[in-house]
């Protein structure tokens, strides 16, 4: 079974594919195939809640425990801190239990996370936002690995739910926080992301408790020498940490801006909650395109255009027709974080070399992605306005778009083996 191949997608550079397994071949929805399908959906709605739950409350977080706006941005920061420095423990965690069963454990590890930061003070609030990012850093690199291993027919599809289940999740978190928050308190609103958690671990631990073959569950060793003499996994190290900076930038500080330029508290909220839902559209779509074509350039820079039509719109008219940058600014950040997932599972040949390409690429750009909202809550302080740091997003944005067009040229270096 899994000495035979299939062609590989276009576009990967990649050795050829391994046939799907029993669980993910095509034909029929059988029983197990329909609970591996919701439970992975379910799992891809708990990677952002956590943190785009943040903004929406962080005025009532900066009043009631009397933190600087500096401060307030450092609790994104630590959690965006987190899915880059902790990064590298989901592929040590693959090779030894599975890519399913370090699934799961992420998300236990996220219900204990978001749970703690509402339970106290200072303390408990950025310690449990850094079990929280711990937590969210292990699925977001096993997910790419999830869907070479589980649905290696059809990448570009799955990458897209996926995708689209982590934006809806971001929506969802910005809409109901308020309206938790004006009834329960913050601390009840930021805890309430455990529930999801806690449900989808339930419904995806069938898939962690069942025997596994090493060979096909993401396990293996992966040199990261290897990745790292390849130009590509450099440009897809860039495209990735900076299409997240300049996401995290607005997701961190959008609610705050819009309140500044005099909307309502639940306005701001549900305008933050507009830009995840434009990202669904995108990113059920593109990837689905971009990943049957050789080059994802086209994508890229379409993506990146729209990111920056949506930051000139708040930075000159934040108050007049804030609804339609909001839904620029999603179409473009949702492409670009779905093509910049897509590319990462098209560019390694198995499951176990998606989950190393993830790790590396996700390790830096995260880490990259938290100077974003701390560096716009300390020019905001310094400037006493949002002009000068929303330019310096759209300086990002110029950056982001010049390494996305490297990244997603088709790839002309050889694979040999398992990334050599």
């Amino acid at each position: 079974m899994t000495g035979s191949t299939t062609d590989p997608e276009p576009g990967s550079g990649s050795a050829p594919r391994p046939t799907p397994t029993r669980a993910s071949a095509p034909g029929g929805l059988g029983r197990a195939r329909v609970l591996l399908i919701a439970g992975f959906v379910l799992a891809s709605l708990n990677l952002r809640p956590a943190i785009a739950g943040v903004s929406p409350l962080l005025s009532e977080i900066m009043d009631d425990l009397s933190l600087t706006p500096a401060a307030g941005g450092a609790i994104t920061t630590v959690m965006v801190v987190c899915l880059g420095l902790q990064a590298p423990i989901a592929p040590a965690l693959a090779t030894r239990l599975g890519l399913d069963r370090t699934l799961l454990i992420g998300l236990l590890v996220l219900a204990t996370g978001v749970v703690l930061r509402g339970m106290g003070g200072l303390t408990a609030l950025y310690a449990g936002s850094a079990v929280a990012g711990t937590a969210i850093a292990i699925m977001n690199v096993v997910m790419p690995g999830v869907v070479k291993q589980h649905f290696p027919h059809r990448v570009g599809l799955f990458t897209g739910i996926y995708v689209s289940g982590l934006v809806t999740g971001a929506a969802t978190a910005s809409a109901v926080m308020v309206p938790i928050e004006e009834r329960y308190g913050w601390r009840t609103a930021a805890g309430s992301v455990a529930v999801l958690a806690l449900a989808a671990a339930v419904l995806w631990a069938p898939q962690a408790v069942r025997r596994y073959r090493r060979d096909r569950d993401g396990g293996g060793h992966r040199p990261y020498a290897v990745l790292l003499r390849r130009r590509v996994t450099w440009y897809v190290m860039a495209f990735m940490g900076l299409q997240s900076l300049t996401f995290y930038i607005m997701l961190a500080w959008l609610p705050t801006i819009f309140r500044d330029a005099g909307l309502p508290a639940d306005q701001a909220g549900y305008l933050l909650a507009l830009t995840n839902l434009a990202q669904i559209a995108a990113t059920l779509m593109v990837p689905v395109h971009a990943g049957r074509v050789p080059s994802q350039v086209p994508h890229i820079v379409v993506a990146a255009l729209l990111t920056v039509a949506g930051y000139l719109g708040v930075v000159f008219a934040p108050a007049t027709l804030p609804w339609l940058w909001m839904i620029v600014l999603g179409v473009g950040q949702g492409a670009s974080i779905a093509l910049a997932l897509l590319i990462i599972a098209l560019r390694a040949p198995d499951p176990a070399s998606v989950t190393a390409l993830s790790a590396v690429a996700q390790s830096s750009g995260y880490l990259l992605a938290a100077l974003g909202p701390f560096l716009i809550g300390l020019l905001h302080q310094l400037a006493g306005g949002w002009t000068l740091p929303l330019v310096t997003g759209l300086l990002i944005c110029g950056v982001q778009l010049a390494f996305g067009v490297l990244a997603g040229r088709p790839a002309s270096e050889p694979v040999r083996g398992s990334w050599g």
